[in-house]
């Protein structure tokens, strides 16, 4: 029996041993539209695939949850839709975002038509990243890019305002000349790029990288040289604990010339990548889901993260990252939609210089 198979008795003996009053709405026999804005090959897809089951377990009446996938300028097409459903409230539509749905609303890119307040978030994943080389490149880095800054690099992007403004600014305060080709759908198809010899340099999300680029690395394809890092309680940012022995970004930039771990580039730096990474994944109900519905969903989520063999199943395919629920979750996401005016004029400043992209 799968460990996410958790029985209905179960999820109410935990809510009943937290204090909390079990809702009476049932899902039986009904079929719940978990839809995300990006192709089935990235890290998204693998997040959502490994929510939607143990939800199927932990729901009343065990709904059939099918995972949709609406991808499309950067996510915000498939988030521009599910502003459009915010009257569907009954529970039977969810929505999964990512870093790419956060940037482009946080720097008032004008195809954004969706607004954050309105929806209702019931649980937020962090999650971290890897960037990685092939192996002639990879032997050049000895913890820092100075021996690395002379190659020119393709990088396989979604957009300079999608989840990819991380790598792209980092790349740059690293002083590496990279010439992003644009328009892939997802994260996945910029890593089929690195593997067809299209790019030669890549970065993939946590659970991505665990399923499809670790096998790389173990056959010689490829060659990890830093993660995003993350957050420790203090909000600074330490090595991943997913990837503990492998260098955070902010190690490599400060070995690195002319990297700069404090200033106006770092403050924007930092910002984008608490917005993509500390709660890149989220959640959500519609605006119109009623509280009993809101209440449904973040018991079964609670019952989910803290049932037996959770934690180990989590690690194992989305890395050792916090699994937010409930107000921890509504908090994360008040936190990573949000951002200063001086970080966010940097990044539009930057984006028009470099890439000619403008919020107008």
């Amino acid at each position: 029996m799968k460990r996410y198979s958790i029985t209905a008795t179960v999820v109410a003996c935990m809510i009943a041993a937290t204090g909390q009053t079990a809702v009476a709405q049932s899902l039986e026999g009904k079929t719940v539209e978990y839809t995300i804005p990006f192709s089935e090959s990235g890290g998204s897809a693998k997040w959502a695939a490994f929510f939607a089951p143990r939800l199927t377990a932990a729901l009343p009446g065990n709904p059939t949850v099918v995972v949709k996938f609406r991808p499309g300028a950067g996510s915000t097409e498939g988030a521009n839709w599910f502003q459009g459903e915010q009257d569907q409230g009954d529970g039977l539509t969810i929505f999964g975002d990512s870093g790419s749905t956060k940037f482009p609303y946080l720097l008032g890119d004008p195809r954004v038509r969706y607004e954050y307040a309105d929806w209702k978030p019931v649980l937020a994943s962090a999650t971290g990243g890897v960037v990685y080389l092939p192996p002639d490149l990879g032997a050049k880095f000895d913890g820092d890019m100075d021996d690395l800054k002379e190659e020119f690099y393709l990088y396989g992007s979604q957009g300079a305002t999608t989840l990819d403004l991380v790598p792209l600014l980092a790349f740059k305060m690293l002083g590496l000349q990279v010439d992003p080709v644009f328009g892939v759908e997802g994260r996945g198809d910029g890593r089929l790029m690195f593997e067809r010899g299209e790019a030669n340099i890549d970065y993939q999300t946590s659970s991505a990288y665990i399923a499809n680029v670790q096998p790389l690395v173990d056959s010689g394809q490829a060659v990890p040289i830093f993660s995003w890092g993350a957050l420790d309680d203090s909000g600074a940012i330490v090595r991943d604990p997913t990837f503990p022995d492998m260098p955070s970004f902010k190690e490599v930039c400060e070995a690195t010339d002319g990297c700069e771990t404090e200033g106006v580039a770092w403050d924007a730096y930092k910002a984008f990548f608490v917005a993509g990474f500390a709660n890149q994944k989220t959640i959500f109900l519609p605006s119109s889901a009623s509280q009993e519905v809101v209440d449904m969903y973040t018991e079964a989520l609670r019952a989910v993260v803290s049932a037996e063999g959770f934690k180990d199943d989590a690690n194992e395919v989305l890395g050792a990252y916090p699994q937010m629920v409930g107000a921890s979750a509504i908090e994360a996401t008040k936190q990573a939609t949000s951002i200063s005016p001086e970080a966010k004029q940097y990044v539009l400043n930057w984006l028009k210089a470099d890439y000619g992209v403008t919020m107008e």
